[in-house]
């Protein structure tokens, strides 16, 4: 059950549903989003947030969207049920282009059906079979500006050209007969041409001359100087066209009763195909307004329980928008521990709208509509919905604010339950305050033993007691800046709040004399504890945004010294191998030296020091020492020669050395295009590429050796850029028709149109887009003044088209 009738005014949810509304495309899309109401069954909730998330994923990540006009057909369809009945050109035209509409949205999700995507919508479109042939019959039969095609059937073709040889016979004989009138003096002044009047070619004459001419009046004008006469001469083509046009009209309704048999069958399957197209209109509007509200889908629980993560009003959310504002998000839990939260705090701090947000939001899940909170929010479904907000005075039933809101705490206490929520805004107020709250007090007493969940909001110091002696109910603050003395719209549950009435009063300039005698009967120790407990509350709030910044500094230098440490280790690593292997060396080297010292003290021992044979030998040590020293020059050269071949393979850095000045060829760094510095401006630079000029800092040009770019001289350039200018402006054309198109195809024709006819300075254009239902004219209407070029778009004038054409007038 909803309480009370008003509710969805009550909280805002009216102004959503209206936003819907203005979203459909179609009148049945519109139509559900009236009727879209407060469910209980989780199953269909689920269903409805599933479809809902599933096209906003369309809408926000596929490449290629359906799109395509609906107009209603109900009572046509339902019309034509009749034997012998008939759709006229228009209502073809309609119909056509809805049930392309309807199978290409019908194509689009099959597709994606095949890799699993859409399973929501999917299902919506299982039991849709449309004849898939009909539009083709019914576009050989209707051109696209609904009009019944000449070869619709041999008989009206045929019908056709008779219709066109007569008025071509009558157009020459009045012709002839014209020139004669103007050469005689008998027509009017002014240039005259034939007309028609009732269906008949008749040539204008002034009044005086009737007579020259032989045939019959068919028309006057208003003053009576004027008669337009049927000359005899055509009168037998007049009837002969007359006749025959009531032979086009018999064959038209010929192919239109034919054509309508066929469709006759196909009835229902149209019906419902346009249910589900309209269906899919409204949750594409509710998909549209999960993104303009940054919505997500929450999670779903089987009990009673409500957790909010960093939620926002989801009106307020898009009215800051606008004015560039931000909404403080909302984070609250409801559990069956704590079920009942009682937020106090001063006036304008955000009570209120804390209050609205919790029951609009859960309204919006109920009507099966994506949340603006984060995706891990999640909550449970109630079977009653209860708020009392605002002033409920009635003068009819004789009640006064209070007693009207009596009336609601009685009926809340008879239907509280564990499925029940209520939302009560300034509970206990409208009489008497010690009365007042002693009320509230029991009331929400009650609601506790009924295992109710709800919020309040009050000022009653005794209602804030209250969560001391019941463990369901929870405080909750809205906080408050002593310091700057404004509010800071934040909810802190586990505390009461200070309603800061003394600190508010004097800040907008109430005399502090009254003041002062105000605290003096209300006590400084009350103050002073809400201001030091509500001061104890930002100061907690701002030390643990700053550990959150010491923490997130702390993890950075610890990753920097895990850096640096794994750096060292493996430094010290590359050291010690480094040095194992010169160890290694040094000692193959000692090795090997050792070894021919040992050889030739025992050839020196053996030969018993002969002076020729030490001699000898001191010679081959001498040489075996120089070898040796060989080698080790030859490896540390090798080593150098290695250490600048590598200095040299590495790529050198631009020469920032050069003086740039005007005139010189540059390029912006990282760049391939060539330019030429026109001026120097200090540390800037102006460059000339080949179609444009580029003002540009210094340090992001390099010198670039080449020879300068060739230019195109301007003279040149205009000459080209004319010529072409002059050729488009001989082809424009000041009306663009867009009818029969698709709403996709019509809007980019619309826009290449605006934009050429802007470029060519054209002041007013006119777009023919055709009456309908309207939809295709709101669209080119809103892309219209989105571009910058429209001063302003409206319809033309009721008798040159009215609705039918916009007419565009360019800045």
């Amino acid at each position: 059950m909803i309480y009370p009738n008003n509710f969805e005014e009550k909280i805002g949810f009216s102004k959503i549903r209206q936003s819907l509304e203005d979203y459909c495309f179609s009148a049945t899309g519109r139509h559900f989003a009236q009727k879209m109401s407060f469910s209980e069954s989780a199953a269909h909730i689920s269903r409805c947030l599933e479809q809902t998330d599933e096209y906003r994923q369309i809408l926000l990540f596929e490449d290629k969207k359906p799109s395509g006009e609906i107009f209603n057909l109900y009572q046509e369809l339902r019309r034509i049920a009749t034997p012998g009945t008939f759709m006229d050109a228009e209502a073809l035209t309609e119909l056509r282009i809805t049930m392309m509409t309807i199978l290409d949205m019908l194509d689009y999700l099959k597709a994606r059906k095949e890799d699993n995507k859409y399973p929501a919508l999917n299902e919506l479109a299982e039991n849709i079979l449309l004849n898939a042939s009909l539009p083709g019959k019914i576009e050989k039969i209707v051109d696209e500006k609904g009009e019944i095609r000449d070869h619709a059937s041999a008989e009206l073709a045929e019908i056709r050209t008779k219709i066109r040889r007569a008025l071509d016979d009558s157009e020459k004989k009045i012709r002839q007969i014209i020139k004669l009138a103007k050469k005689s003096g008998w027509t009017p002044e002014d240039d005259t041409e034939a007309g028609i009047r009732n269906g008949r070619m008749v040539i204008p004459l002034q009044a005086t001359y009737r007579r020259q001419i032989q045939g019959f009046v068919q028309d006057e004008s208003a003053t009576g100087q004027t008669v337009y006469v049927e000359p005899a001469e055509v009168l037998e083509n007049n009837n002969k066209v007359r006749k025959l046009e009531y032979e086009e009209k018999r064959e038209i309704i010929r192919i239109l009763t034919r054509l309508t048999d066929e469709i006759r069958p196909e009835t229902e399957a149209l019906l419902s195909g346009l249910r589900f197209i309209g269906m899919l209109d409204f949750i594409r509007a509710k998909a549209r307004f999960a993104i303009e509200t940054e919505s997500q889908r929450p999670s779903l629980n089987d009990e009673h329980k409500i957790k909010w993560e960093k939620a926002r009003h989801p009106l307020l959310f898009m009215k800051f928008r606008e004015s560039g504002k931000k909404v403080v998000p909302l984070s609250v839990e409801l559990n069956q521990e704590h079920r009942i939260l009682v937020i106090s705090g001063p006036n304008a701090g955000g009570k209120s709208v804390c209050l609205k947000t919790i029951g609009l939001l859960q309204y919006m899940l109920q009507c099966g509509m994506l949340v603006p909170a984060k995706e891990s929010s999640s909550s449970g479904i109630f079977k009653d919905l209860f708020v009392d907000i605002g002033d409920e005075q009635s003068i009819e039933n004789d009640l006064s604010t209070y007693s009207s809101h009596l009336v609601g705490m009685k009926k809340l206490s008879r239907i509280a339950g564990d499925e029940t929520l209520f939302l009560i805004d300034e509970f206990g107020t409208g009489t008497e305050p010690h009365l007042g709250g002693a009320i509230a007090e029991a009331i929400l007493e009650h609601m506790g033993n009924k295992k109710a969940t709800g919020v309040v909001t009050t000022h009653y110091s005794n209602l804030k007691l209250l969560a001391d002696r019941r463990k369901e109910i929870f405080n909750g603050a809205m906080l408050f800046d002593t310091k700057s003395m404004n509010p800071l719209y934040e909810l802190k549950t586990g505390k009461p709040g200070s309603s800061f009435a003394f600190e508010i009063a004097e800040k907008i300039g109430f005399p502090k004399a009254i003041l002062k005698r105000a605290e003096s009967k209300s006590g400084n120790k009350h103050l002073s504890f809400d201001q030091q407990l509500q001061q104890l509350e930002i100061d907690k709030k701002e030390l643990t945004e700053k550990m959150e910044k010491v923490n997130v500094a702390d993890n950075f230098l610890s990753e920097i010294i895990e850096k640096y440490q794994n750096l060292s280790s493996e430094v010290q690593e590359r050291k010690t191998k480094i040095l194992e292997e010169a160890r290694e060396e040094a000692a193959d080297i000692l090795k090997n030296a050792n070894k021919t010292i040992e050889q030739v003290i025992r050839e020196i021992k053996e030969s018993q020091a002969e002076k020729e044979r030490t001699k000898v030998l001191r010679q081959k040590l001498e040489a075996e020492k120089k070898k040796l020293e060989d080698e080790l020059k030859q490896e540390q050269k090798q080593s150098k020669k290695t250490t600048v071949h590598k200095k040299e393979s590495a790529p050198k850095a631009p020469d920032s050395s050069k003086f740039l000045k005007k005139g010189d060829p540059v390029r912006l760094k990282q760049q391939k295009a060539v330019g030429e510095i026109v001026k120097m401006m200090g540390k800037e630079a102006l460059v000339s590429f080949d179609s444009f000029t580029l003002k540009t800092p210094l340090d992001r040009l390099e010198y670039f050796g080449g020879q300068k770019p060739k230019t195109i001289s301007s003279s040149v350039r205009y000459h080209n850029i004319m010529n072409d200018m002059n050729k488009r402006a001989a082809n424009f054309e000041l009306q663009l028709d867009v009818r029969g198109k698709r709403t996709q195809d019509a809007l980019a024709s619309v826009e290449k149109y605006i934009d050429e006819a802007h470029l060519l300075s054209m002041h007013e254009v006119r777009i023919l887009h055709g009456k309908g239902n309207g939809i295709l004219r709101m669209m080119i209407r809103d892309m219209l003044l989105k571009k910058p070029e429209v001063e302003r778009a409206a319809d033309e004038h009721i008798e040159f088209g009215g609705h039918g054409i916009t007419v565009v007038h360019l800045k």
